[in-house]
């Protein structure tokens, strides 16, 4: 089959070569990019007077055509096409008759491709925004129901100090609002055009690039075509973004792993989420957290794929560069699929109050209180820490904890104690005591909450 760039070959490839270097399995995804790109590339070239009125509008009713079978599925592709931008040239050849070759005039398929993915990035890094604030309004309503719940929290994995839940979560909450702020950032690289950067050098024809840069929606367009053609700046960024982001959600989703363990208890997952042992019957395995933790992996191997190929270079356009795609399909499908769960997850677990509190009143993360009880009665904090932690000494050889101990003990240690220490030692007391900004309060918690309803609503903090 002859190629339409085979002018000047006298051989064609075997077709196990074809179909090796063809693209069009996975950048088939960009079809209704390309279309939209090509919409825009006629309406410019009918305004420059390059095509004709009537030209332009054979074209653009036959790239509807296209645009609608796309949409019901009603198009096919071969490899003998190479790619997506050849593929729905012939068809359109194919639909309106030797016309549709005029519509190439003035560009590339190198620019074309970087214009189609700067269009599927614009498309879904906004969706992902949206999926983002979903998790987002998700924490909050779960927060809002657990301002007063409180839990043990930890550091190095061990019990440290009583937090409210809701304070918990809304860390994940201020997580997501940097991944957002950094994907709306990233949206003033992705609305660039390169369209009509031509192959690296622009065109002799008198094309606007800014026409047709505004008919898609774009706000700038590339300044040097060298760069417009060669630039995978923006992919990076969305990759780098979106690692960043799947960190998060992995993070969360190791906690949400070990708080439905029985060695926790803490939160029960609903069914939706979960799935069973085919040899276990007594099973319910956190999967969907566990999927979205290895996912994370993937994720960092598509960027870390896109660096690797981009890091030998030179200018302008190189076949390397068909390696761009499918590592950004997978990370948007991944990212995607990853917010929707967490967010239905988050939304239908079911918080096991009784059993956080319980596990407060078990341990000794109430022995800072106790050691900054004595700090507010003039003991330097040292000494305090000191004392405090001989008392929880002689309790862990007892077997009981600093609130079994009788007064009389903790006057021993100190004549600082006196009796209201009992109610120090509280759990509940604890947490509601931390007053200072940002602090797990209650009430720090409530005007935190409001402030990040304030966000969502606006969109940015």
């Amino acid at each position: 089959m002859k190629k339409l760039w085979g002018g000047r070959f006298q051989k064609t490839p075997e077709k196990w070569v074809d179909e090796f270097g063809a693209s069009i399995s996975f950048d088939q995804n960009l079809v209704a990019e390309d279309i939209t790109g090509s919409l825009a590339h006629a309406a410019m070239l009918k305004k420059c007077g390059i095509l004709t009125a009537e030209e332009e509008l054979k074209i653009r009713e036959g790239l509807n055509t296209l645009l609608q079978k796309a949409d019901e599925g009603a198009l096919e592709f071969s490899v003998d096409y190479e790619d997506i931008h050849l593929n729905i040239e012939k068809m359109l050849i194919d639909e309106i008759g030797p016309l549709g070759g005029k519509l190439h005039t003035g560009r590339s398929r190198n620019d074309q491709v970087a214009t189609d993915m700067h269009l599927y990035l614009k498309n879904h890094v906004g969706h992902i925004i949206e999926l983002i604030e979903a998790f987002q309004s998700a924490l909050i309503e779960k927060a809002e129901a657990n301002v007063e719940t409180i839990l043990p929290g930890y550091t190095h994995l061990q019990r440290a100090q009583p937090i409210s839940f809701a304070h918990h979560l809304l860390a994940y909450f201020w997580m997501l609002e940097r991944d957002k702020e950094r994907f709306q950032d990233s949206m003033k690289r992705i609305n660039k055009s390169p369209l009509g950067c031509g192959a690296l050098a622009g065109t002799t024809f008198p094309i606007d690039r800014d026409y047709s840069a505004e008919l898609l929606g774009f706000d700038s367009i590339y300044e040097n075509s060298l760069d417009g053609v060669s630039d995978r700046d923006f992919i990076l960024e969305f990759l780098s973004n979106s690692s960043m982001l799947m960190m998060h959600l992995s993070r969360f989703s190791e906690e949400i792993i070990l708080w439905c363990s029985q060695e926790f208890k803490f939160i029960e997952l609903d069914d939706t989420y979960a799935t069973g042992s085919s040899m276990m019957p007594q099973k319910k395995n956190p999967d969907m957290a566990e999927l979205i933790r290895g996912k994370t992996g993937r994720v960092y191997g598509d960027m870390m794929g896109l660096f690797t190929i981009m890091k030998g270079l030179p200018l302008a356009y190189n076949k390397d560069l068909q390696e761009d795609k499918e590592g950004m399909f997978d990370t948007v499908k991944t990212v995607e699929g990853s917010l929707q769960i967490f967010t239905g997850m988050i939304q239908t677990m079911t918080v096991n109050k009784d059993v956080m509190k319980q596990a407060t009143k078990q341990d000794f993360s109430n022995a800072t209180e106790l050691a900054d009880y004595l700090a507010k009665k003039g003991m330097p904090f040292r000494e305090a820490h000191e004392v405090v932690g001989k008392l929880v000494y002689t309790c862990i050889e007892r077997g009981i904890y600093l609130s079994d101990m009788p007064f009389g003990e903790f006057q021993q240690a100190s004549t600082l104690f006196e009796e209201d220490i009992y109610t120090v030692l509280d759990p509940y007391y604890a947490v509601e005591k931390r007053m200072s900004a940002g602090g797990t309060g209650f009430k720090q918690v409530e005007q935190a909450l409001e402030k990040a309803k304030a966000c969502v609503a606006a969109g940015v903090c």
